[in-house]
């Protein structure tokens, strides 16, 4: 008998042991009120959304407060949620696509601020100013998917590149922000092209085997994954199953992994810790993006960069083939917040910033006084003509009227369909200069949104943004 190799494999047992103890027992104290609010949280929000299942970590100081699996992973086998159940990540992928541009920035093999057209080839003209920090910021004019797209069809890259430069850009690279999937998935043919490996393999080499994060991976349908939910719909107030994609389109850059709560804990601990990366290029990705007009978009490299009352608030969500999923880290805190869920038709943000509510009182918005009801009474209604289609077109800049009426994006047309608003609220005004501008929190049942409207002296409507929480 080898005595060594034994033992080796008996230290690796009881580490995974004492890893787990950790982990999957909840604190002595969980009968605190605090947790019970939560438990009872998540149970309401379940039921009246008809959520098959969750899967929460909530940790502080970097160890779980609560880390537990709600309601049915797969309803058809009876399977239910545990912290192993695997869900698709949705855009939370995006901030692993982010992180394989960083470790090959500090490879020497990326520039951020160098044009992508020196990584790709014969790229068009009007991509000549567009540079890796625009994709890694959605603010380089790329739009997404469009209405017409096919969701059903086999692409390869280089089918996907071509669609890509064939679509006109929406504006000029820096003078707003719009998110892109489109300029996701050109990151990710950026980092096989520079690396010469698919971001997939890449992510696996060097950081899902480094942080120990056992089952994340790219998605695939045709492999045996244990522990794998199932991601449904609601139709008609009925569960279905969720929407068949092709292979093709669930393993890009965009945001298509699989994860687990656990796999995430680990994740959050490397940027606890400061893991893969230095101090310079951790500040990079949470820093907010400067615009060509020199004001800064509360956005990093594929996380939103905020606050709430004094405090950070750095998070993303994700949304995907009937999965939703959401990381809020507070790192002034030190508590973040890992959700997922099986069912399209709820609002991961919503839920995920009402536990941290809960567990820490002071990270609840306060609202700020409006001065101006009846401007806020009137966007309020110009949003939801504009979802049902009867807004005038004329009041809307020339440049809005493309973007709004024309030749809407792929996050409005989904706005469209969230139907009634449950709260348009006020967190920014600034009526200085020739435009008033404006930012309202709405809330739907199953997103919740920033919303940016300007309007100009004349009282043309000159800007309008949306970004998803």
């Amino acid at each position: 008998m080898n005595f060594k190799k034994s033992k080796r494999r008996f230290l690796r047992f009881a580490g995974v042991l004492a890893f787990l103890a950790v982990v999957l027992i909840i604190p002595a104290d969980a009968q605190d009120e605090s947790l019970k609010q939560v438990d009872n949280f998540v149970k309401t929000e379940m039921e009246r959304l008809k959520i098959p299942g969750v899967s929460l970590a909530v940790l502080k100081d970097g160890k779980p407060l609560i880390l537990k699996g709600y309601g049915l992973a797969n309803i058809e086998h009876n399977v239910p949620v545990k912290p192993e159940t695997i869900f698709q990540s949705g855009s939370v992928g995006k901030q692993f696509t982010s992180m394989a541009v960083m470790l090959l920035v500090e490879d020497g093999k990326i520039v951020l601020d160098e044009k992508i057209g020196k990584y790709l080839n014969k790229t068009p003209k009007t991509w000549a100013n567009v540079t890796v920090r625009h994709l890694l910021t959605h603010t380089g004019g790329f739009a997404d998917y469009s209405n017409d797209f096919d969701f059903r069809k086999d692409y390869t890259e280089d089918d996907l590149l071509k669609i890509i430069k064939e679509t006109p850009l929406a504006f000029e690279p820096g003078e707003r922000w719009q998110y892109s999937n489109f300029g996701y998935v050109t990151l990710g043919i950026i980092i096989r092209k520079v690396s010469g490996q698919y971001f997939g393999d890449f992510l696996q080499e060097r950081v899902f085997k480094p942080l120990g994060m056992t089952t994340a991976r790219v998605i695939s349908e045709a492999d045996i994954i244990p522990n794998r939910a199932a991601g449904y719909i609601r139709v008609n107030g009925q569960v279905k199953n969720q929407n068949w994609v092709s292979p093709s389109l669930n393993s890009t850059a965009d945001g298509a992994l699989y994860l687990s709560a656990l796999d995430l804990m680990k994740w959050d601990d490397a940027f606890s810790k400061g893991k893969l990366l230095n101090e310079n290029s951790y500040r990079e990705m949470w820093k907010p993006v400067k615009l060509n007009d020199g004001k800064e978009y509360p956005y990093g490299f594929g996380w939103s960069v905020k606050s709430v009352n004094g405090s950070r608030q750095i998070e993303h969500g994700g949304a995907w083939q009937g999965f939703k999923s959401f990381i809020a880290k507070y790192p002034d805190e030190k508590i973040t917040i890992i959700l997922f869920a099986n069912l399209e038709n709820m609002d991961p943000a919503k839920m995920a910033h009402g536990i941290a509510e809960i567990i820490e009182p002071k990270l609840k918005p306060k609202p700020i006084d409006d001065p101006e009801p009846k401007v806020t009474a009137e966007f309020k209604s110009l949003l939801e003509k504009l979802t049902a289609g009867t807004a005038d077109r004329n009041e809307f800049s020339p440049q809005l009227q493309k973007l709004l009426f024309d030749e809407p994006d792929r996050l409005f047309e989904f706005v469209k369909k969230l139907g009634q608003i449950k709260t348009f609220v006020l967190t920014k005004r600034n009526v200085t200069g020739s435009i008033r501008t404006y930012t309202y929190h709405v809330e739907y049942d199953e997103m919740t949104l920033n919303l940016e409207i300007g309007r100009d002296l004349k009282g043309k409507i000159v800007l309008f943004g949306m970004e998803p929480i």
